[in-house]
């Protein structure tokens, strides 16, 4: 099987709350079982938001900002642990309608070190209920650094075989780290999924730069998030006070090919489950001309090695 079909959920989850972003997760997964969609893919942190509040409401990053620690507040306990009761129905749903899932998740620890910091991660399941990759964002973008720590191993930095084909996935800026999309492409990644809020103009360049460069498919999942639904602890800047309906986060979720050229382009503004099929045969026709893995890597000059910081 070369043929697979793919959807994007570009869907807003419902921000900050925990158990009624599961149930949007449940519909969408439903919704994507009867388009006998094999593989699905939500954006960066969509369980359960991504804080995009950071880069728009004034003071966020004043010191001992009680409205800030509060947002913070309600973000941790939104979010899941890894393993966790969560994951768990998560798995049995992925199970019962035969798809594999592709997820970013706001992530908390347990129990133990660690119980006050959260991670940007994502998470890839498999049709059959299993837990595949887990891998946690290595170095938050500049005003996430408030509020995720860095990825503390390099577990995550590979494919995770599948049904489907071998997937891997980053998060966001992830993709201007070199040796990171190195070890991915040394992985033998096929389809690529890459997480991001908005998939605005560079990320979209980052990511067909990243299927050229990795001869592979890239599945660019951004997410959605309306000003009127920013945490109301904190204060709204005045142009989305007076538009609290705009599109903060707009999407822009598109499929592209490995030669680096759309197959789907890029959907704005607009809730929706984007459908796609594509063949994986396309990944391999074009590895004759370049394979940054193999024939286009000179490992007699270079050498590349991933520390194991499990």
């Amino acid at each position: 099987m070369t043929k697979i079909k793919i959807g994007i959920g570009q869907f807003s989850s419902v921000h900050l709350n925990l158990q009624k972003s599961l149930e949007r997760l449940e519909w969408i997964i439903h919704e994507a079982s009867g388009k006998n969609i094999q593989l699905l893919v939500l954006g960066e942190t969509w369980l359960s938001g991504y804080p995009v509040w950071l880069d728009h409401c004034p003071d966020v990053a004043r010191w001992d900002h009680e409205p800030t620690k509060e947002a913070f507040l309600r973000m941790h306990q939104s979010s899941i642990t890894v393993p966790g009761k969560e994951l768990e129905w998560i798995c049995t749903l992925t199970e019962k309608h035969k798809l594999n899932l592709v997820i970013g998740i706001n992530e908390r620890i347990a129990a133990g070190a660690g119980q006050g910091t959260l991670y940007n991660s994502v998470l890839t399941i498999s049709e059959e209920g299993f837990l595949l990759n887990h891998h946690r964002k290595l170095m938050p973008t500049y005003t996430e650094k408030m509020l995720y720590g860095l990825g503390n191993n390099s577990a995550g930095l590979k494919s995770a075989d599948t049904t489907v084909g071998k997937i891997s996935a980053s998060i966001c800026w992830e993709h201007w780290m070199p040796l990171t999309r190195q070890a991915l492409h040394d992985s033998g990644e096929q389809i690529h999924v890459a997480l991001w809020p908005n998939v605005h103009e560079m990320h979209q360049v980052a990511s067909r730069h990243y299927a050229f460069e990795g001869r592979c498919f890239v599945i660019a999942a951004g997410q959605m998030l309306k000003a009127k639904d920013f945490p109301p602890e904190l204060e709204l800047p005045e142009n989305l006070k007076s538009n609290p309906d705009k599109w903060v986060l707009r999407g822009g979720s598109c499929v592209i090919g490995p030669r680096g050229n759309y197959i789907v382009e890029p959907v704005f503004d607009k809730e929706e489950l984007i459908l796609c099929e594509i063949d994986l045969a396309e990944v391999i026709k074009e590895r004759m001309t370049l394979d940054t893995s193999g024939h286009y890597q000179r490992k007699d000059i270079f050498h590349f090695q991933i520390k194991n910081t499990d």
